[in-house]
């Protein structure tokens, strides 16, 4: 258990046995002894809408209501009585139509009525939501297609995840919303060039307000229509598996919009059909509904979901948004997690926990190779440790506190002020028993409010001086560290590295989505493709330099490797580490180059296979890249002597 290799858990032994015991003996209920809990999580395929033969079956859970009515263009949204569904019996309604009278295409809705009230309702599991381009209402959609036929079978194992965040709508250089085949066509070919191995969509399940970036999700078994059709992602990530790309969901299990005519609050007229009543129900900071995960439809809707998404579309697994929120009664809000203690004082939504538990139990149940990522700031113990040994079973954390770090760094301290040792503790302080993506920015730091680190290093010269031909000591200063800061945050991480998209070439602006504040705008809301393929601008060195290293680590496994620190120097701002064969230098320093610097190294002979000073990646090459480097005895150990000019970072391997 994780109390055996963690002593600092052992208070709270009782606590930690306990939830295991729970999720097992919650497994077996759902599920049955000894069978999976896969076999059970099938919500998806009795609800909704599902043709069979001749004829089209609609089912709904909705338990407080007194009637239910199809109305749609079928019927001229009116409630008619053919179109009346039948109650069954335990909150379950349900309507058996000719599939001719019901055809693929058609827009509906339902009619839900009960005591005291009516309204209408957008099925909830419902896989297909369209907006009218002109009233701008959401209605459900008949679809039934002409089936996708898969043409890659993708089993590769993605032990050390090199990530690309990428959001589909706002991946054209056009203003304008993008689609699932462009980004299929255009951007997909750019991220198998820089050499990523699994791309991480956001904003994929339905959502009213696209500003809202895909967080707060309103049909959760529909994919979001305004970026193409099921078919066209399908087609999409069956490409992505052709060129080795795993395809990982950005999931919001963590709460629900709470917008009545397009999500599910008051679905039935009551509050609390997958919600906590009352003021429990409603998230204070997000505006949204908290879902109760101790009622057994909310848990079944929320798994029998995680299989959909699996299933329907051969995804690669799971980045969960907003666990921190989840786990924590308060939502974790405005606190700090000082000690263990914080983890286990009373505040743990335990039902959420059991929850997350039992969704990484069903990935690994329907594919053992899937990923399952948690997003949470708290650090809580065990997130990311096997259920059998305790844990949610997450196969990785991400390392949300780096980018805060960097931020901090950049924001409060002079360079000559940074510090090499805080910086390698802090970018490598995590969890010995447990897996972690580390980034040095990523969606977050990218949004309108913040800065990304680019526009940090840069600011207002960005707009003035990134032609090759300009000269700009500021400009000069962020192309260096902006290498830098990502190529140490990637060889330090612990097991995978996330960037989003267009950060890889230092993309110049913010994103704002359309938005009443800015006129409903998309300038912000894009991605200019055409700055890193500028041969005349620095914006392609960047995108060099960031394809080099994503490359390297992707094609040698570098974060497989064990990292060992080999020298710290405060003075000098020299840092320098080793994964494996490889070796990791980097000088700091605003102004000091060092020459003959000697540290202690592996015995033999090193190539240089990085250079962020080269001038291939818009550097000064003030280093001689051909030059073998061989290791010296000096009576006690074997060392490297290197020259490392300011600014710069130096990849070696060991031959």
């Amino acid at each position: 258990m994780i109390y055996d290799s963690d002593t600092y858990l052992i208070p709270y032994k009782e606590q930690i046995d306990k939830r295991y015991r729970r999720a097992v003996t919650m497994k077996q209920e759902i599920a049955g002894y000894g069978r999976k809990l896969s076999s059970m999580m099938n919500n998806h395929l009795y609800y909704g809408l599902h043709y069979h033969g001749r004829k089209v079956v609609l089912r709904e859970y909705a338990p407080n209501a007194t009637a239910i009515w199809l109305i749609g263009d079928v019927n001229g949204w009116k409630c008619d009585p053919r179109y009346r569904l039948q109650p069954l019996g335990g909150g379950n309604w349900e309507l058996v139509l000719p599939t001719m009278n019901f055809p693929h295409g058609s827009l509906f809705k339902l009619w839900v009525e009960w005591d005291g009230g009516a309204g209408e309702r957008i099925p909830s599991y419902i896989n297909r939501v369209v907006q009218d381009p002109d009233t701008k209402i959401f209605s459900a959609q008949a679809w039934k297609p002409r089936p996708y036929i898969w043409k890659h079978n993708f089993n590769k194992v993605i032990t050390n995840p090199l990530i690309y965040e990428a959001h589909i709508g706002m991946s054209s250089e056009e203003e304008k919303v993008s689609t699932f085949e462009e980004f299929r066509i255009k951007v997909l070919p750019r991220i198998k060039d820089l050499g990523y191995n699994a791309i991480q969509l956001m904003a994929l399940q339905e959502h009213p307000y696209y500003g809202s970036f895909g967080y707060q999700v309103s049909s959760f078994y529909a994919l979001s229509s305004r970026f193409g059709t099921p078919e066209e992602f399908k087609h999409l990530v069956d490409d992505a598996h052709s060129m080795g790309i795993a395809v990982i969901m950005d999931l919001v299990h963590s709460h629900s919009v709470d917008n009545v005519a397009e999500g599910l609050s008051l679905f039935d007229g009551t509050d609390s059909l997958y919600f906590h009543s009352g003021p429990r129900g409603h998230h204070s900071a997000w505006q949204s509904r908290c879902f109760n995960y101790g009622k057994r439809e909310t848990l079944s809707f929320l798994l029998s979901n995680v299989k959909y998404w699996l299933e329907e579309y051969h995804l690669d697994g799971f980045r969960f948004d907003g666990v921190t929120s989840m786990i924590y009664l308060d939502h974790g809000l405005g606190k700090d997690f000082t000690d263990y203690s914080c983890y286990f004082d009373g505040n743990e939504d335990e039902d959420a926990i059991l929850y997350l538990t039992l969704a990484n139990i069903l990935v690994k149940e329907i594919s053992p190779r899937a990923i399952t990522i948690a997003e949470d700031v708290s650090g809580m113990p065990g997130l990311a440790a096997p259920v059998s040994e305790g844990g949610m079973g997450f196969d990785f954390r991400l390392s949300m506190g780096v980018a805060d770090h960097w931020i901090k760094w950049i924001k409060e301290r002079r360079d000559e002020d940074w510090s090499m040792g805080e910086i390698y503790y802090e970018l490598t302080n995590k969890r010995a028993d447990e897996h972690t993506i580390s980034y040095a920015e990523c969606h977050d730091q990218a949004l309108v409010g913040d800065k990304t680190l680019i526009f940090r290093l840069i600011d207002k010269d960005m707009y003035t001086a990134m032609s090759k031909g300009s000269k700009s000591l500021t400009v000069d200063r962020g192309v260096a560290l902006h290498k830098m800061i990502r190529l140490v945050t990637l060889s330090t991480a612990g097991d995978g590295y996330l960037n989003f998209m267009g950060n890889e070439f230092g993309h110049p602006e913010w994103i704002d989505f359309p938005r009443e504040g800015n006129s409903w705008s998309y300038f912000y809301a894009r991605r200019q493709w055409s700055l890193c393929d500028n041969e005349l601008l620095r914006y392609k060195s960047l995108w060099a330099f960031d394809r080099a290293m994503i490359t390297l680590f992707a094609k040698y496994q570098i974060l497989s490797q064990k990292l060992v620190q080999l020298y710290v120097d405060e003075n000098q701002k020299v840092l320098i580490f080793a994964r494996g064969s490889y070796i990791f230098a980097f000088n700091f320093h605003p102004t000091c180059s060092v020459s003959d610097f000697r540290f202690s190294a592996p015995a033999g002979k090193y190539i240089t296979v990085i250079d962020s000073d080269s001038v291939e990646y818009d550097g000064f090459g003030r280093v001689d890249d051909s030059v073998d480097h061989f290791t010296e005895y000096d009576g006690k150990s074997d060392y490297l002597s290197l020259y490392l000019p300011n600014r710069t970072a130096i990849v070696l391997k060991r031959e």
